[in-house]
C-alpha cells in the first residue's frame, strides 16, 4: 500500500471529491456529463502515483532472461510501460476536463492548473 499506509479506494474517494469542487459551479446536466471522466481522472491518478512510487523503488528496467541458459539483458519493465501509458491517458483526461470549465471562471481554472502543477490551493 503506498500514500502513507491509506487504502487506494480512500485515496480515490478523496481525489475524487477534489476533483468535484472544482466543478461545483457546473450545472446538474454538465456535471453529469463529467461525472466519469472524473472519476477516471481520480482513479488514474492515484495509480500513477503507486506506479510512481514501485518505478522509484525499483527501476524503470529490470534484468531479464528468456532461460537459465542465455545471459541476461535489461530490459524496460511491464510498471513502465503500463504508467507511461496510463499517464499520457490521464493527461488527455485532464485536458477534457479543463476544456469544459465555464469560460471565465479563471478562478476555478487556475485551482485545476495549481493540481495539475502539483501544487495545493
Amino acid at each position: 500500500m503506498k500514500s502513507g499506509d491509506i487504502p487506494k479506494d480512500q485515496r480515490i474517494e478523496k481525489e475524487k471529491n477534489r476533483l468535484k469542487r472544482i466543478y461545483k459551479e457546473m450545472s446538474k446536466d454538465k456535471k453529469d456529463l463529467i461525472e466519469g471522466l472524473i472519476q477516471r481522472a481520480a482513479y488514474m491518478r492515484i495509480t500513477l502515483e503507486d506506479y510512481e512510487a514501485d518505478l522509484d523503488e525499483h527501476g524503470y528496467v529490470e534484468l531479464f532472461s528468456q532461460s537459465d541458459k542465455t545471459d541476461p539483458y535489461e530490459r524496460e519493465r511491464p510498471v513502465a510501460r503500463l504508467y507511461n501509458t496510463m499517464n499520457k491517458n490521464y493527461q488527455s483526461i485532464i485536458k477534457q476536463l479543463t476544456e469544459s470549465l465555464p469560460k471565465g471562471n479563471n478562478e476555478d481554472k487556475d485551482e485545476l492548473l495549481d493540481f495539475l502543477a502539483g501544487g495545493k490551493r
